[in-house]
């Protein structure tokens, strides 16, 4: 409600014909954090993982027709219209809360791990599968 009210989520017309797109740069996204994990550049694969999901989460926002201006309310958004929905488990919604935080661990505190990376990115991989796998479906 609180995202909605501060215009942080909207009602966005063109979103659902940006949905294969945000997929694509969710794919390239995780494509750059395994090859940034395979050459030791674990803060960078952290990012580059959360931005899969991050934009995994946005094609399936768009999918409803919504857009974000917070990466806070992306999250409360998925919680809201597709975990207690029950379209997704609330383990999804964990790996897009859980993968902002280790990015800004990352990004800001300068605090990574390979075994920070290596669970980000598997995250990542499995957002992304769920994610298609739902939007593949036919209403």
């Amino acid at each position: 409600k609180d995202c909605i009210e501060k215009k942080r989520i909207f009602d966005f017309p063109r979103a659902k014909k940006l949905v294969s797109k945000e997929l694509r740069i969710a794919s390239d996204d995780l494509n750059e954090a395994k090859d940034r994990f395979q050459n030791g550049k674990y803060k960078y694969a952290i990012i580059n993982a959360y931005y899969a999901t991050f934009h995994s989460a946005r094609a399936l926002l768009y999918s409803k027709g919504y857009r974000e201006r917070s990466h806070y309310c992306l999250y409360v958004a998925i919680d809201t219209l597709f975990v207690k929905a029950g379209l997704l488990g609330k383990h999804f919604s964990r790996i897009l809360k859980d993968g902002m935080s280790l990015r800004e661990d990352a990004d800001y505190g300068g605090e990574f791990s390979k075994e920070g990376a290596a669970l980000s990115i598997s995250n990542a991989e499995e957002f992304i599968k769920k994610s298609e796998a739902l939007l593949s479906k036919k209403p």
